[in-house]
């Protein structure tokens, strides 16, 4: 190798210096003798200019080093890339064909060019120590092991934004970058960094198009924290179209992520805005940029101080006769000084291997100079005067400024180091344009949606008047359930029908109690409750309706009665719900839901927003049991108008209940049904109106269904109540006068059947044997029944006499007639005795009871 060469040389000439004795001559020629170390420098040439001043001073300081650093002089090879990958790779393999043998590569600007030269370092044993490359994608080690940049990576600037946000915990950003190849990459590792940091990103907008359009969007989504990525020309017409749109002040806090090095500058004036503006808009911004010179005043590896070399920098800038300056310069500067210590170092490791190690007889393989290099600026750490220079897993370690626009210049409010992770505020130099830092969103205050007080009571008020009303209806029944109106019209089914009033409006006291002072166990029992309730007592209380209809239908059209039927009916129908509901209570119970609502704003403070939120019943498969609980909900409803329609124009019961009014009470109750579910469903959003309209329905329904069917009944037997009293007695007096002018009748038919009985027994007294007179004799004490028994014989004797005469032998013969009236005399004995007021001789006499002059059944009177 030819560096070996020289190094042997170099031990010859040092030889012989020691055994001749150093010289006049020779010594300054020793002083001299530096050993050059060829370096590639690739940089576009058009870039070169503000960078080539810092380099030459780097240059110039190591020749005043000492030895080993001073014995090495860096010889640059400029490579012009152009930014143009494919041209610099090929310029690179011309050079190292060329030759001299490079170990190392100086530089490189453009990102494209920087990605893809990296890479192929490894195939090349050669290391890139450059000055500008800074994006994220180059911090992967395992594609970019060779590559370090004293510029430190875009990934700090983001390190240091997520924990400026997370000092003032903003959980909620908007991101606006510029359109370009290092920004965009710079942008995706910000919204990787913000999603690890568990930070939201409502927005993300392009500067590429219309500027206040994008500010615009940021604004119609409430974004208060927007973190800009743009280049400093663009700083003015942003922060004019955030004036117009009076995006800035105490409700909104800018920050300015761009890794720029340049200061604070507004650029160019934007039309329609003027200086003031542009200054009213980005005071209080924050600016997060790479600090470009160290902020000591001592000296550093060079001997210089920050502001000595920036101040040389200048003259030799203005020597050459450049007009712009680069803010990368101070980075080249320690670049170079990287580059220097390396190379010394690897190469001093040679010499002593070589001279003391097992191989100094021998050459070390590129393949080991290489990994001494690359240990070598692994290892590197001086003071700069950007700084400390030292790296970590590849990446500069350095410290990042917050720079805060107050004014008409920007302040040093802060740092970040990357080397620590710690993030320092100057707080008596951050000043807020309001009491304190700037709210990422405004505040959402919580408010529960509650039924108002005077409207719950008011409900409740006509709810307990319902239940009183129904209450009263039903002792009223009770108390007369005998009168024949009642019982016409069926008390037990008016009983059933206001135990279902009952229940549904009690459902309405139940729904209106507050929840927010119960548990969840509560609440559920509490939501049960009243699932039943409003249930079990619209199911009971109309399937009474249409089978008072069915009735009434069934009489009128059919021609039939089914009353052992009608309690099937409304059985059946409540062995429906009652499955339903327990299923559905089962499978999946009602539980309490909090529904959030809309954001309201709070007119006396900007910052502060109202979300109302609401508890109510629900349960996973809401829809589908609603769908279920109608369904045959529905189908009722509608049979019952159907049969309901077909009987409006005749008669129930009785005038007092027609079928006019059991029709309208169909109708009514099926329309109040319909408009509460309906009202429930368009209001389940808003459970206090939810509740005040369905409420209303439901105690509507029920007053209506007893103002209809009940206060007919009660006010007929209200205003009549005496004059049915007085038209019972009446007719209880005709019947008694009826009976004793039956009884008169009876008495005189009885008299004179005796006498007829008398003259027929003279003539058969007659006509007989004598066997037959001392029967007669013997039986003085029957006479009266023998009297009746020839009564009746001799009815049938005359009757018979008329057409034939007597014969012994034929049926009226005197001797048949007396055993006949032997046997038919007692019957008509006992029964022609309660006629004149003896003891009954049967308990199905006629004439036994009251009762047997009027028969009545469970509907109807008859008389």
């Amino acid at each position: 190798m030819h560096w070996r060469g020289r190094a042997e040389s170099f031990r010859l000439l040092l030889v012989c210096w020691l055994v001749v004795g150093p010289t006049p001559v020779l010594v300054p020629v020793l002083a001299q003798l530096r050993h050059p170390l060829p370096v590639l420098w690739m940089m576009p040439g058009n870039r070169s200019a503000g960078v080539a001043p810092a380099v030459r001073l780097a240059l110039q300081d190591l020749k005043r080093q000492a030895a080993p650093l001073g014995d090495y002089e860096i010889q640059l090879q400029l490579l012009d890339s152009q930014c143009d990958p494919a041209e610099s790779l090929r310029a690179l393999f011309d050079a190292m064909w060329a030759g001299p043998k490079y170990l190392m590569l100086f530089g490189g600007v453009c990102p494209s060019v920087t990605a893809l030269i990296a890479r192929s370092l490894p195939a090349l044993n050669l290391l890139q120590v450059s000055f500008a490359a800074s994006s994220p994608s180059l911090s992967n080690r395992k594609w970019y092991g060779n590559l370090f940049s004293t510029l430190p990576s875009d990934r700090a600037l983001n390190q240091a934004a997520v924990k400026l946000l997370q000092r003032y915990k903003w959980t909620r950003v908007g991101v606006v970058t510029q359109d370009g190849h290092r920004l965009s990459e710079m942008k995706r590792d910000l919204l990787r960094q913000l999603l690890k940091a568990d930070i939201d990103v409502v927005s993300t907008q392009s500067l590429s198009g219309d500027v206040c359009s994008s500010l615009r969007r940021l604004k119609e989504s409430d974004v208060r924290i927007i973190l800009v990525q743009f280049d400093e020309d663009s700083a003015s017409e942003v922060f004019c179209c955030a004036y117009r749109l009076n995006m800035f002040g105490a409700w909104y806090q800018w920050m300015v992520v761009d890794g720029g090095a340049s200061g604070w500058s507004l650029g160019r004036q934007v039309p329609g805005c003027t200086a003031d503006s542009l200054q009213t808009a980005a005071g209080g911004s924050i600016r997060l940029q790479t600090r470009r010179l160290s902020n000591t005043n001592t000296p550093g590896v060079s001997g210089r101080t920050p502001q000595d070399y920036e101040d040389s920098y200048l003259r030799q800038l203005t020597q050459d006769g450049s007009k712009f300056s680069s803010s990368l310069h101070s980075f080249a500067y320690d670049a170079i000084w990287v580059a220097a210590r390396a190379l010394s170092q690897a190469l001093e490791a040679v010499k002593h291997i070589e001279k003391y190690g097992s191989q100094r007889n021998g050459s070390i393989g590129e393949e080991e100079v290489h990994k001494m290099l690359l240990d070598a600026v692994k290892q590197t750490q001086f003071q700069g005067v950007t700084g400390p220079v030292f790296f970590r897993n590849g990446e500069r370690m350095t410290s990042i400024e917050l720079i805060q626009f107050q004014g008409s210049s920007g302040v040093l409010v802060g740092d970040f180091s990357t080397s620590t992770q710690q993030l320092r505020v100057m707080n008596q130099l951050l000043k807020f344009k309001g009491p304190g830092p700037a709210r990422d969103r405004a505040v959402v205050l919580p408010q529960r949606q509650r039924v108002d007080l005077l409207l719950h009571a008011a409900v409740s008020y006509a709810a307990a008047v319902t239940i009183f009303i129904t209450l009263t209806v039903l002792f009223f029944i009770a108390v007369y359930r005998k009168h024949w109106l009642l019982r016409a019209s069926g008390a037990s089914w008016d009983v059933l029908l206001l135990l279902g009033v009952l229940l549904s409006s009690s459902s309405v006291l139940i729904a209106g109690l507050d929840g927010a002072s119960q548990s969840d166990r509560t609440f559920e029992v509490l939501c049960s409750i009243r699932l039943w309730t409003l249930s079990v007592g619209h199911t009971v209380g109309f399937a009474v309706l249409f089978t008072k209809t069915w009735r009434l239908y069934s009489l009128r059209r059919l021609k039939q009665t089914q009353k052992q039927r009608d309690g099937c009916v409304v059985l059946w129908i409540f062995l429906l719900d009652v499955f339903v509901l327990t299923t559905w209570q089962i499978l999946d119970p009602l539980r309490r839901v909090v529904l959030q609502h809309g954001l309201q704003s709070e007119s006396a403070d900007q910052d502060v927003v109202i979300r109302p939120y609401s508890e109510l019943c629900s349960c996973t498969n809401m829809e589908l049991w609603l769908t279920a609980v109608y369904g045959y909900r529905a189908a009722l409803l509608g049979l019952g108008c159907f049969v309901a329609w077909s009987v409006r124009t005749g008669p129930a019961d009785h005038s007092a209940v027609s079928g006019k009014h059991l029709a309208l009470t169909v109708f009514t109750v099926t329309a109040f049904s319909v408009s509460g579910a309906v009202a429930s469903l368009l209001t389940s959003h808003n459970p206090p109106l939810q509740f005040c309209l369905t409420s209303v329905l439901i105690l509507c329904c029920d007053v209506f269904t007893l103002g209809s069917l009940f206060g007919p009944k009660l006010l007929y037997v209200c205003a009549n109540g005496n004059e049915l009293q007085d038209e019972v007695a009446d007719r209880e007096e005709e019947a008694r006068e009826r009976l004793r002018r039956l009884n008169q009748q009876l008495k005189s038919r009885n008299a004179q059947l005796d006498v007829e009985i008398e003259t027929i027994t003279m003539q058969l007294r007659d006509a007989s044997d004598p066997a037959v007179h001392t029967t007669r004799g013997s039986n003085n004490a029957g006479g009266v029944r023998s009297v009746t028994w020839t009564h009746a014989a001799q009815v049938c004797s005359d009757r018979n006499s008329e057409t034939q005469p007597s014969r012994p032998d034929s049926i009226n013969s005197p001797e048949r007639v007396r055993r006949r009236v032997s046997v038919q005399l007692p019957i008509l004995h006992h029964s022609y005795l309660p006629a004149v007021g003896g003891i009954s001789a049967s308990s199905s006499s006629l004439f036994s009871s009251r009762d047997a002059f009027a028969h009545s059944d469970d509907n109807f009177l008859l008389t």
